[in-house]
This record gives C-alpha cells, sequence and structure tokens, in this order.
C-alpha cells in the first residue's frame, strides 16, 4: 500500500566533486539552493564534517527547505502533479509554523540536483508542482496512520510518540481528538545530551553535537582516540533518567484515572521506540494497567498519516497523494503503490 523512503535530516554545505560515490539517488542527494551546494540524507553522513540540522526548523529555515525539495526530488517520478501534500509539525509549534508552510509549499518547485553523484550524469532539474497543502500536528498524523492505516485501531487509544526533538501524546476518540490530552515536550536528544556530556568529562568528542552523536547511540558503542567506548549502561541510565524527568511528569495529566475509564490502550509510536531501554520504561509504568501496543516501523507512521490525509483531500486518487514528515533525526517521505 505505501511507498515509504527515509533518510537523515543532517545537510552540510559541499562543494566537492563526488562523482559516482553513490549507487542510487536517496544515497546521493546533492541539491542547489540559492547558488550553494549542499549534501544531506545518508551522503552527508558518508561525507561531511560537521553536518548540522536545528531542532524543529520553520518554513523559512534553510534545512527544512532543502530536506523538502530532497523529499519531492525522490517522489518526483513516481507520482502524478500537481500533488497533494500533507505535512506536519510538533503540537507545540503547528499553530505557529502552518500558514507560514502552506505559503511555501504551495506552488511549483525547481529542484537542482548533482545526478553525477551517483550516476554518469551532471547537474539535472525536477520540477515538482503542489496544487493542494494540508499541514497537522505530528500525533495527528500518528493517529490518522494507526485508524486508517495497516493497524485499523478503532475505538478509543492513547498515542504516545517518541522522536529525536519532540515527544508527544494524545487521546483520540472515535469522534476525535482531546485536546487537552495533547502535550509536546522534550525528545530522545535530552538522553543523547546526557550521554554527550559525560563522554566530554574524559575525551575529546571533536566539535560532536548529539546530532552526531546519535548514530553511536544507536549503535551502542562508539569510537574516541582509536579506543572503543560500550555505551550500552551509560544509554540505559540516561534513557531511564529522560523517561523520569520529562516523559513520566508530563504524562501523569494525561494518563489520568479518568482517561483510563476511557481506555486502557496506548499505542507506542516513533523512533524512540527501537531502544528497548525506553520499551522496558513504559512497561515499568503503564504494562499493568495499560494494553501497550508496538507499531511496526514506527519512526515512519507520522508520514504515512500525512499521506493518507492527502489521499482524503483528493477523494481517494492515490497517485498524485503524498506526505512528508521532517523529522529532526530522519525525513520521511510516503506515496502509494499502485
Amino acid at each position: 500500500m505505501f511507498k515509504s523512503q527515509s533518510f537523515s535530516s543532517l545537510i552540510e554545505v559541499n562543494n566537492a566533486n563526488l562523482a559516482n560515490t553513490s549507487s542510487e539517488l536517496i544515497n546521493g542527494l546533492k541539491l542547489l539552493h540559492e547558488n550553494q551546494w549542499y549534501i544531506c540524507g545518508n551522503l552527508v553522513l558518508n561525507e561531511g564534517e560537521y553536518p548540522h540540522k536545528g531542532i524543529n526548523s520553520s518554513p523559512e529555515d534553510l534545512d527544512y527547505q532543502l530536506l523538502v525539495n530532497a523529499a519531492l526530488l525522490l517522489v518526483s517520478e513516481k507520482v502524478d502533479q500537481p500533488i497533494t501534500l500533507t505535512v506536519g509539525f510538533p503540537y507545540g509549534t503547528y499553530r505557529i509554523y502552518k500558514e507560514r508552510a502552506i505559503n511555501y509549499l504551495k506552488r511549483s518547485h525547481r529542484v537542482e540536483y548533482d545526478s553525477s553523484v551517483f550516476s554518469n550524469g551532471s547537474k539535472k532539474t525536477a520540477i515538482v508542482e503542489i496544487g493542494d497543502v494540508d499541514v497537522v500536528p505530528e500525533i495527528v498524523g500518528c493517529t490518522i496512520a494507526l485508524r486508517k492505516g495497516e493497524e485499523k485501531a478503532e475505538g478509543n487509544f492513547f498515542v504516545l510518540s517518541c522522536g529525536f526533538g519532540t515527544f508527544e501524546s494524545v487521546l483520540s476518540t472515535d469522534d476525535g481528538i482531546i485536546e487537552q490530552t495533547m502535550i509536546s515536550t522534550h525528545g530522545l536528544k535530552y538522553a543523547i545530551n546526557i550521554v554527550l556530556n559525560e563522554l566530554e568529562k574524559a575525551n575529546y568528542l571533536e566539535f560532536r553535537n548529539a546530532h552526531l552523536l546519535d548514530d553511536a547511540f544507536q549503535k551502542g558503542y562508539i569510537i574516541l582516540n582509536r579506543k572503543n567506548i560500550d555505551l550500552r549502561e551509560m544509554r540505559k541510565t540516561a534513557i531511564k533518567a529522560y523517561y523520569n524527568e520529562v516523559i513520566s511528569p508530563n504524562l501523569r495529566n494525561v494518563i489520568t484515572d479518568a482517561n483510563l475509564m476511557k481506555t486502557n490502550k496506548i499505542y507506542l509510536c516513533g523512533g524512540g521506540l527501537y531502544y528497548n531501554d525506553l520499551v522496558d520504561c513504559f512497561n515499568k509504568e503503564f504494562g499493568d494497567i495499560a494494553q501497550l501496543n508496538y507499531v511496526a516501523d514506527p519512526a515512519s507512521l507520522a508520514g504515512k498519516g500525512y499521506a493518507l490525509n492527502s489521499l482524503r483531500k483528493t477523494g481517494g486518487v492515490k497517485q498524485s497523494s503524498v506526505g512528508i514528515d521532517i523529522g529532526n533525526a530522519t525525513t520521511v517521505v510516503v506515496n502509494f503503490n499502485e
């Protein structure tokens, strides 16, 4: 049903000749933006020196615009134009950025890229016409995917989403969402920064930031000064501290006795759910009182919800319905298979 593609949200200026350094477009994203070449996605993880991305960027920010263009390029030859596009933002910035996003996105986009990175080509241009745009809160996108996607969720249920930049929640009912249960707070970056600060006590980190430590955080080890440093215990401690100091206190106002009388079903999603240490924290607090559901491919759930929202707006026209999730760690673009 879905065709989902994802790539790192990191970007960096790069004017080097990178001919034939990748085998396909998704691994060779080098785009021209305002007369400057940038690499992003998986290419920047291999060729970048100090890749970066702002947390919860606005539609006017360079990284947001560049990542949108990269996502549009990936689907430019796979969809019918003009496309109907849905994007989202964390609940905390949704109202601020909604109109700005529509104003930026709803037009013809000229995406210039260097095809020599992954082929024998040269500079090329793709034109992507966006005919209609909708913007929804990220947690609502997750809810749409749960109800209308593969899960086919019914009735009342909580949705908890933990990503790199934000943690969000909502209580969804058959009649809609309950506004007072929507929270938006720190994401997994909080835990990564704990490990970063711990490592800095005894190591020179060569200007690494939380984004650059994310990969090592996932793998559970890092090479520093030619030494292999095991991060697993440090990571477990940091995630537990993050859960106890950020997630659990915020959920006390959401998963209340009164709301648990409405439902005890909880869906957990977001890239943070790939960490068993975080899953264990949820199980410890809610395992005895709630039915915890872990979705497949949790990092792409919001993007699938956006695509389904576009499908609704087109009246069911799959070939022109697209969803793009500009995440703080990963960008996901979703369209539909025939």
